[in-house]
């Protein structure tokens, strides 16, 4: 019987135990490429807003478009700490491949602060995704086309 087997099987189980979590990488990954899309349409807006109100005179028009840009910027705060947690939570994920790694090599049971840190993983990640929410719900909110513009006949 090969020596290596014993060592060789057991590295072997952690590569499983920890394709679930690559998974959850790759997950997070596809989630940060959405969120930053939508920050990116957010900022592009904000930018062409913020040169049309430089030429406007005060008026509804000009009071209309600083209503919106308000309204972008608590989108762009909540996306941008969107962001900021579901990186922290794919940084996470690592933690949790690595920590299962570490525990294999030195022999030492490292499953307590490994269910830890997948928790927070967790909770890291639901946060991102309950201001990912709010931010498409400010969205719905403020983009909605005007009843005068629908009403106005060509």
């Amino acid at each position: 019987m090969n020596p290596l087997a014993g060592p060789v099987l057991d590295v072997a189980h952690i590569i499983d135990l920890a394709v679930a979590p690559v998974f959850l990488i790759a997950g997070v990954g596809a989630l940060l490429n959405v969120m930053t899309s939508r920050l990116g349409r957010v900022v592009d807006r904000g930018r062409a807003l913020e040169d049309e109100i430089a030429g406007e005179p005060d008026g509804e028009p000009r009071e209309r478009h600083l209503r919106e840009l308000r309204m972008l910027d608590g989108r762009m705060k909540r996306i941008n700490l969107a962001i900021s947690l579901a990186t922290l939570a794919a940084l996470l994920v690592c933690l949790v491949i690595v920590t299962l790694f570490t525990g294999e090599l030195v022999t030492v049971d490292l499953s307590r602060l490994v269910a830890v840190l997948f928790i927070l993983t967790m909770g890291v990640l639901i946060a991102s995704l309950v201001l990912f929410l709010g931010e498409i719900a400010i969205a719905t909110r403020t983009l909605r086309v005007r009843a005068e513009v629908l009403e106005r006949k060509g």
